[in-house]
């Protein structure tokens, strides 16, 4: 056992930090180290890639880095990941940016081996260049090494833009046809919180943003003469709401032809936005003076039952009232094909997929029998659990297994005898 060092003067506290952020550090560039070799162990030659293509589903190559870099096993990625702690996506993006390293960026990558450049630094540069051609990634490297050190976000970028434009003339070209296509007006009404808001962002053009921001401040003002004494922000907010109001029903009343009246009623029609909700018996006929939470599943997060109410008050709001599934009963068939009652107690009982660390949600996955129905598996809630698509496949043609020690709770075991315990509180390394 180490004892933890004594800290009894600013002196002692700073060369504590100094130490630790070296032995950070060091820690840092070996795993980057570590994830080179098993990039290298599990790179795909064309053999491989024939049999991936001749045999639908089964595992194939990812291009996790630019051109001229290896080409890595799809499912060795999963295995990486879990290992490491992180989704499959992330360990993706991970080895990808220790491949680029090694291979198409050696100078960096020598400086992180050296000890003198932090390895955050160089993943950093390693993002930046992988959508590169070799020659361009070669130009950023032999630039970008001797100051990797101190090179700031907006340097690096200046710098990766000048070498796309040097050596991919015609992908620099597309990207300044696209630049317009950049703007947007997003509003994530996936993405509710509590009190029942939700965030807009955008990028607009600059006289388009300033038509849009006189209306909004005149809607404020208006506002502010009627009377109401919130603040500037909340009455700006309102009046956005306001605005799109009036649009939509001056879209509706326009005179016109029949059809031209059907094409704009069906264009200031909004959006179906489906939400799932989950409401306990006593939420439903409770008092107000009660607390009650309603949780969305669409967005993971959870609101105030009174927002719920406020929803279903409004004329156009369709409201589709399913039955209740006892989570604690048992379901069963003798089919192979997962029933949808079963489907759906899993989903409610399940929010995502149960592989190690995955969070995709669990209704977009598909319902996997955990023991396959060619080895007695039956297909019942003992026996199926939620896996996305990439999952699934890495479970029946990648070596993956799993065992449900209970309904919420599963043992997986790696190719490589690695075994996690995946739960409804999250994944545990065993």
């Amino acid at each position: 056992m180490t004892t933890a060092p004594v800290l009894d003067t600013a002196a002692d506290v700073l060369s504590r930090v100094r130490a630790e952020r070296q032995v950070e550090h060091q820690a840092a560039a070996n795993l980057l180290t570590a994830a080179v070799a098993w990039a290298g162990i599990h790179s795909v030659d064309e053999r491989d890639s024939y049999l991936a293509a001749v045999v639908p589903g089964t595992e194939g190559e990812l291009m996790v880095a630019g051109p001229g870099a290896p080409l890595v096993a799809e499912f060795s990625v999963c295995e990486f990941a879990a290992a490491m702690g992180i989704t499959t996506d992330a360990g993706a993006c991970y080895l990808g940016e220790a491949v680029e390293l090694a291979h198409r960026l050696r100078r960096v990558w020598t400086r992180v081996q050296s000890g003198d450049l932090p390895a955050w630094k160089a993943r950093r540069i390693a993002q930046q260049t992988i959508s590169l051609p070799m020659d361009g990634a070669a130009y950023v490297d032999r630039h970008v090494a001797p100051v990797a050190h101190k090179i700031g976000i907006a340097a690096l970028d200046r710098l990766i833009e000048e070498a796309r434009v040097r050596f991919d003339p015609d992908e620099a070209r597309e990207r300044r046809l696209a630049a317009a296509d950049g703007r947007h007006f997003d509003i994530d009404t996936h993405q509710v919180s509590y009190d029942g808001t939700i965030a807009v962002e955008g990028v607009l053009d600059l006289a388009d943003a300033i038509d849009l921001d006189e209306a909004v401040k005149r809607g404020a003002a208006h506002l502010a003469d009627l009377g109401s004494d919130l603040s500037l922000d909340v009455r700006r907010s309102m009046a956005a709401g306001d605005l799109a109001r009036r649009q939509l029903a001056l879209e509706l009343n326009v005179e016109g032809t029949e059809e031209t009246s059907k094409k704009r009623s069906k264009r200031a029609m909004p959006r179906q936005v489906v939400l799932h909700t989950h409401l306990a018996a006593a939420a439903i006929g409770g008092s107000g003076d009660e607390l009650y939470l309603a949780r969305i599943e669409n967005t993971r997060s959870f609101i105030d039952v009174e927002q719920v109410r406020a929803w279903c008050a409004n004329p156009d709001t369709q409201v589709v009232v399913k039955p209740v599934i006892d989570l604690t009963g048992h379901i069963a068939t003798t089919a192979y094909e997962v029933p949808d009652r079963l489907r759906e107690r899993q989903v409610l009982l399940h929010h995502t997929c149960v592989f190690p660390w995955c969070t995709r949600p669990g209704r977009k996955a598909d319902c996997d029998h955990v023991t396959a129905a060619s080895k007695g598996g039956t297909t019942c809630s003992c026996n199926t659990a939620p896996l996305c698509r990439r999952h699934h496949r890495v479970k029946t043609h990648g070596r993956w297994t799993y065992t449900a020690l209970d309904e919420t709770t599963f043992r997986w075991r790696s190719p490589h005898g690695l075994t996690f315990l995946r739960d409804h509180t999250g994944t545990h390394p065993t």
